[in-house]
């Protein structure tokens, strides 16, 4: 049976004080009391630059057994330099996050909406230089890599993904299609949303059941087939991320975990 690990893309917002963290927690204390909720966390922080080893070894040292840290690569390798010339940079992001050791999860490869699939001869050349030893996840955000394009087809794109081990991110996202590819023993799943959507954060604003519904349908008839699926919630998906989390696992027949403070309210606008 597959482990699940979900959880929140990011964990550091004051708009959860009072409805997930409780008012008087102090903000180095978030990543402890989040991590007896949820089991796993997207570390968004990381997409900014590589972080340093002490920040990496207080996550270790501040979370249980079993919880799993997954980062995004840093935008100067796949926005900047598009990965080329990437191979220092890449480097030295993968030898700090090691720090985690068995705390780290999929490591995740997010590329710009410009990044088309024309670019799919120097990303296959990325993907073949990386570590057999560690986790990927890539998320696209530009169509082309959904369509043929050229000779640049869905299906080759999954052919070379698969060839290296490596998953494809399913992805709510606009404009996007919900798609899971089994590419690899594990999937990854982000639900994000339409950025700026909520001007807060602090409950669920739209009701994504349906949604929900609907990924847990294209996920079942995988199940046999991975390890591991992981899956995180951004605040732009509903409105507050802590309760779309526990709203799939509900769908999923999962253990839900409560924060013990004030919960958010049931009310959608």
């Amino acid at each position: 049976m597959a482990a699940w690990y979900l959880g929140t893309m990011g964990f550091a917002y004051e708009t959860w004080r009072g409805v997930f963290y409780p008012l008087e927690l102090p903000d180095r204390n978030f990543l402890p009391f989040y991590s007896q909720v949820f089991n796993a966390v997207e570390v968004d922080s990381t997409f900014y630059g590589t972080p340093r080893e002490g920040a990496v070894q207080r996550w270790s040292a501040v979370t249980p057994e079993g919880f799993r840290i997954c980062a995004k690569i840093p935008r100067v390798i796949t926005h900047e330099l598009s990965l080329v010339g990437a191979q220092v940079e890449t480097a030295a992001f993968l030898e700090t996050m090691g720090q985690l050791e068995s705390k780290l999860g999929p490591i995740l490869i997010q590329f710009p909406p410009s990044f088309t699939a024309e670019r799919f001869d120097p990303l296959k050349a990325f993907l073949a230089a990386l570590p057999p030893d560690l986790r990927f996840a890539v998320e696209f955000r530009h169509g082309s890599w959904y369509a043929a394009s050229g000779n640049i087809t869905e299906t080759k794109v999954a052919e070379m993904l698969s060839e290296y081990g490596i998953c494809w991110a399913g992805t709510h996202y606009p404009g996007l299609p919900s798609r899971i590819h089994p590419t690899a023993d594990f999937f990854y799943i982000r639900w994000i949303g339409q950025h700026g959507s909520f001007k807060t954060h602090e409950r669920e604003r739209i009701d994504r059941t349906a949604d929900l519904e609907g990924w847990w349908k294209l996920i079942q008839p995988h199940l046999s087939r991975v390890t591991d699926i992981y899956g995180f919630f951004n605040n732009d998906y509903a409105g507050h991320a802590p309760a779309s989390c526990n709203r799939f696992k509900r769908i999923a027949g999962l253990p839900v975990t409560e924060p013990p403070t004030p919960k958010q309210g049931t009310l959608f606008e």
